[in-house]
């Protein structure tokens, strides 16, 4: 396939023309400089073929394409890009997007929307083109493909035959398949959609409106087991999957101006902010349950912050925006790191696997992207 994400000169003249100005002062603007300097000093670290991870242990940690992070750091490419219109941003993410292309017809993860859309989706959105489109609805066909009309669900992960699990963040995968539709006019993605969402709707959310991260379903869609892998117990409010669901339903309600999600959506709001654990600067515990000296998730707070944004938009005059705003001014102060430092990452003392003494305490992509999108929302309404 010819180079990805090749502007023509119209286009990237168009692209420039339109690109927006940081507001000089703004929380963009304060972190964008570090954020082009660490992404450059990043790209340097990586071999052939490589996806950066985290910096664990002194340790620049990376995946390949099948990660189910792996578009992380192509979309944050591409938003510094947008933002700055520095072509190294832009040619890198050229290379990176090339490298995960082969992911279009990968059908054994649930995770195709943060790797292609979070990706190619922002690629198509900054130049639109017929091969980012065909790579686009082959990734979510390639979704489709895990869905189980007697579950109602997604699959998320790959287990015995007896076995469907569903995790709470495949909420987030969703966007894909709404975008097919729109695309396509194949109703078929959009029916998936809000059927997993209705699904996780009735299933994965507690009486406080916290979610449970991991369902088991058996054959017939009936619920086996609720249980954590993540989270500090079973009956724990895991932080990640907290923000998981608040964007996923968010977006949802987005796609579809469904009430029930916006309803949603709202709850899981206001079940984190209202929290007794949440702590002052708004930076949640890796687990809303753990002590309260327990790690901070950074990565949970980044990705709030971006959907708190964007559900200030549907539901105003809530102080969603306010605590947004908060909380990104807080990983700005506390929690960016010195240029050259955390392995050229962005935002520090983050959270993956705590259980599984994995990603403790480290940065991680994601936590990145979701800190930037964040800021850019914030700051152009994107």
């Amino acid at each position: 396939m010819k180079q990805l994400l090749t502007l023509t000169l119209l286009g990237l003249l168009a692209a420039q023309c339109n690109a927006p100005a940081t507001q000089e002062g703004s929380l963009l603007d304060q972190n964008i400089r570090l954020a082009v300097t660490q992404y450059k000093g990043m790209q340097k670290q990586l071999g052939e073929g490589e996806f950066p991870r985290s910096y664990e242990n002194g340790s620049f940690t990376t995946s390949n394409s099948e990660w189910w992070c792996s578009g992380f750091y192509p979309g944050t490419l591409l938003y510094l890009y947008e933002v700055t219109e520095d072509s190294s941003l832009l040619k890198e993410a050229n290379r990176m997007l090339t490298l995960l292309e082969k992911e279009q017809y990968n059908t054994s993860t649930h995770d195709l929307g943060f790797m292609m859309y979070c990706s190619f989706g922002n690629a198509n959105r900054l130049n639109p083109q017929a091969t980012y489109r065909d790579i686009l609805i082959n990734s979510a066909k390639s979704l489709s493909t895990r869905f189980s009309p007697a579950t109602g669900c997604i699959r998320s992960w790959d287990s015995k035959p007896e076995d469907f699990i569903v995790i709470i963040d495949n909420m987030m995968n969703l966007e894909l398949l709404f975008w097919a539709t729109k695309e396509t006019g194949d109703s078929s993605f959009y029916n998936i959609a809000v059927t997993h969402a209705n699904t996780t709707l009735k299933n994965h959310f507690r009486a406080d409106n916290s979610s449970y991260h991991v369902l088991n379903y058996d054959s017939t869609g009936a619920v086996k087991q609720k249980r954590t892998a993540q989270g500090l117990h079973d009956e724990s409010a895991w932080a990640r999957g907290q923000a998981w669901g608040l964007y996923g339903y968010t977006a949802t309600y987005r796609e579809t101006k469904d009430e029930k999600y916006l309803e949603q959506a709202v709850k899981i709001a206001d079940f984190i902010r209202s929290h007794p654990n949440l702590p002052e600067d708004k930076i949640p515990l890796w687990d809303f349950d753990a002590e309260k000296d327990a790690k901070r998730d950074a990565s949970a707070a980044a990705i709030m912050a971006s959907a708190l944004i964007e559900l200030d938009n549907y539901a105003p005059n809530n102080g969603y925006l306010k605590l947004a705003e908060e909380i990104l001014t807080n990983l700005t102060s506390n929690y960016t790191t010195e240029a050259g430092k955390n392995g050229q990452f962005i935002i520090t003392h983050c959270v993956g696997h705590l259980p599984a003494n994995s990603e403790v305490d480290v940065p991680l992509t994601y936590a990145d992207y979701y800190f930037i999108e964040a800021l850019m929302r914030l700051e152009y309404g994107l």
